[in-house]
């Protein structure tokens, strides 16, 4: 995959490993304004609440001995069904690691007002790239209308039988090395933001595939 970057994808979590640190952009609840970090989390929580989350999650990356600031998600989703998805052209490497839950689906603008609920499409983006600040939000742009387009290939729908668009609490995480080929832009026709879309697109597939 990417050199110096480790994932581990188990029943417990997923955590991704740099030996330098990543730049990084998310929508993460623990560590979701940190500009660079070693370790991205997303761990497994199937109970029902949410309230001490962030406690819960802080709790199992001292577990892990993680000592330093990191980005954490959570998920009830199996995350060891998420198997990463690499794309590579032009110098350009993207890894990304999803879990689909699609239990609380929406359409995002035309559903209600939803209450929490522990299901979610937590996307995680690894780029051997040097991203500037404007692509690296692109991306998210990019990914979650690869995401959307996963969503409707597969047919997924919210209870009221609109096509879904996501769930109640999905997240994204980018993070570059910040080494290599400069991108200056993340668009779903440029090579970096096709490739992420593609490896996306796949993961999200892959993920309802396996339930």
């Amino acid at each position: 995959m990417i050199a110096g970057v480790t994932v581990d994808v188990n029943r417990e979590a997923v955590w991704v490993r740099s030996h330098a640190p990543l730049h990084v952009v998310s929508s993460a609840f623990v560590g979701g304004e940190l500009p660079t970090t070693r370790h991205i989390l997303n761990m497994h929580w199937p109970h029902g609440h949410r309230e001490g989350l962030d406690a819960e999650l802080s709790a199992f990356a001292r577990r892990l001995g993680i000592t330093e600031a990191f980005v954490g998600l959570m998920t009830a989703a199996p995350t060891h069904r998420a198997t990463p998805v690499t794309e590579a052209a032009d110098g350009v490497t993207v890894t990304a690691i999803v879990t689909v839950a699609i239990g609380a689906t929406v359409s995002a603008g035309t559903s209600p007002v939803e209450p929490w609920r522990p299901s979610t499409i937590n996307t995680i983006l690894l780029l051997d790239a040097c991203l500037d600040a404007g692509a690296a939000v692109n991306g998210v742009i990019t990914a979650t209308e690869a995401k959307v387009g996963a969503l409707g290939d597969a047919r997924v729908l919210t209870p009221e039988g609109l096509p879904a668009t996501g769930t109640v609490t999905d997240a994204v995480v980018v993070a570059w090395t910040g080494r290599g080929k400069r991108l200056p832009y993340l668009g779903p026709a440029a090579t970096g933001g096709w490739l992420l879309a593609r490896a996306v697109r796949r993961a999200v597939l892959e993920g309802i595939t396996r339930g």
